[in-house]
């Protein structure tokens, strides 16, 4: 259970984080008697940033505390009274609660394009007045989670330190980044509220300003090591890593190894320069001096791209500090809330958005969504939807694509697993939500169920999003009816 558990995730009420239009429709849907209205709304993404081969879920824990707290204030009220909505809408919200149900993948569970993470089935006002939020809430947290997974992975066992708090565009992302960066696989964070709210200690170094206070680089580092000899991890770059920071490192491990002190958490930090040069460098001179068992950390805008760089040129180091590439990696998720389904007359009517773009069109309907293991392996085979009342076949599966059903396989000795789980029920939570840790715990073992063609950087392998036969085989039937009525109306 995380520590702090008095800190609120959500720093203020968020219920008007919401887009002008979707009031402006709340208000035409009460006006037009939909209010009642069950609609179905998709959270999806089309393209994995970065080139990436998969996405870690993330956010839901602050979707939950959004949902809860989904309510509208006297001063909330205010601002609708002054911008002309009138009386009967504004006395629908002030009675306003959330009702519906919303199903979830799971935070830290790896996910891919098309396929619903998250299913909002709630009376049509409810579920268009929390897209916004819930979308930037979606976004941010996978975009952090995605990119520090991707320098885990890269790192290849190496402890990856997140420190990227100031870089982050505020302080509530600065929170998010770090949280989810060790959801992700972090090994820990320099965010000491952040680590506050998990129980734990804060991880970090020294800066340059700390040696520019001294008169000579050495004073800096016997100072430091004689106030922290458990952790003393010193930053050998600030005159000359090689010439100066080195040497003076090796000077005050062996005064403190003189002094007796404890040497067994000694090491330098590298933050400029060619790092792979540096630090096999650096690893000769500290075991020609006798401190093989010195860490060396290495930084400097690292990515995975770089990490992976330096493995093969065989740079030494034990541990990574990141900052920018987790706080604000490159890419961005570009989540998006489409209507799937509403009911007309009592019954839920499939819907779908059409383009001339293949890619953007929507795979309608309330759906389900397996994961396929393969029994013997234990890897994760393919996603598979279905509509929401399908009996799926579990001795014998025929998956297709969902833009090319000439593409299809069979599938045998195999297990599927339900991603999506029920998280709100008729407005009541349902879902007992894991502590960060724990999720850290749950997306090491789903990513270790990713073929590591799937989770390399460059050009990695396209997992599979597919369809039942029934599935590909309806949602081809609308889209191609859908193009007939809309021809029929240009003919007229």
């Amino acid at each position: 259970m995380d520590i702090n558990v008095n800190y609120k995730r959500l720093a203020r009420n968020y219920t008007l984080m919401t887009d002008s239009y979707e009031y402006k429709m709340a208000s035409g849907y009460l006006k037009s008697k939909k209010e009642d209205d069950i609609a179905v709304f998709d959270v999806f993404f089309r393209k994995i940033p970065n080139g990436g081969g998969y996405a870690i879920m993330a956010g839901l824990d602050k979707v939950i505390s959004f949902i809860q707290n989904l309510k509208f204030e006297e001063s909330d009220l205010w601002y609708f009274r002054r911008y002309g909505y009138d009386d009967e809408f504004i006395n629908y919200l002030k009675n306003f609660k959330f009702t519906g149900d919303i199903y979830a993948i799971s935070d830290g569970t790896p996910v891919f394009p098309n396929e619903p993470l998250i299913t909002v089935k709630a009376p049509i006002i409810e579920a268009q007045i929390i897209e916004t939020a819930l979308l930037s809430i979606i976004n941010g947290a996978m975009e952090h989670a995605t990119g520090a997974r991707r320098i885990v992975e890269a790192s290849r066992g190496a402890g990856v330190m997140e420190f990227g708090s100031r870089r982050a565009d505020g302080p509530e992302a600065a929170l998010d980044a770090s949280m989810y960066a060790i959801m992700a696989g972090c090994v820990g964070t320099s965010n000491v509220l952040a680590a506050n709210m998990l129980g734990m200690e804060a991880l970090g170094t020294m800066a340059h300003s700390w040696i520019e206070s001294f008169n000579s680089e050495y004073d800096a580092f016997l100072s430091y090591a004689k106030i922290y000899p458990d952790n003393c991890i010193l930053l050998v770059d600030t005159i000359d890593t090689l010439r100066s920071g080195v040497p003076n490192a090796i000077r005050v491990f062996n005064y403190m190894k003189e002094h007796k002190l404890n040497t067994d958490n000694i090491g330098i930090r590298i933050d400029s320069g060619d790092l792979s040069y540096l630090s096999k460098e650096a690893y000769k001179m500290l075991v020609q001096a006798g401190f093989g068992n010195a860490k060396i950390v290495l930084s400097n805008g690292l990515n995975a791209e770089t990490i992976e760089s330096l493995i093969v040129q065989g740079a030494k180091f034990d541990m990574l500090g990141v900052g920018d590439n987790i706080s604000k990696p490159e890419g961005r998720m570009g989540c998006v809330y489409k209507l799937v389904a509403i009911t007309e007359n009592n019954k839920l009517i499939p819907k779908i958005k059409l383009s001339n773009d293949r890619i953007k069109i929507v795979n309608p309907d309330f759906k389900k969504l397996y994961r396929i293991y393969d029994k013997k392996s234990g890897y994760a085979l393919a996603d598979v939807m279905c509509r929401w009342s399908e009996k799926i076949d579990r001795e014998e599966l025929v998956i297709v694509s969902l833009n090319d059903p000439t593409k299809r396989a069979l599938v045998s000795d195999f297990e599927l697993v339900e991603l999506q789980k029920p998280i709100f029920v008729n407005g009541q939570l349902v879902y007992d939500d894991l502590n960060i840790l724990q999720k850290q715990r749950y997306c090491d073992e789903q990513m270790k169920l990713l073929y590591d063609e799937i989770k390399r950087s460059k050009m990695p392998h396209q997992y599979y999003v597919d369809g039942t036969e029934s599935y590909v085989e309806f949602r081809n039937n609308m889209i191609e009816e859908t193009r007939c009525k809309v021809r029929k109306i240009v003919s007229k």
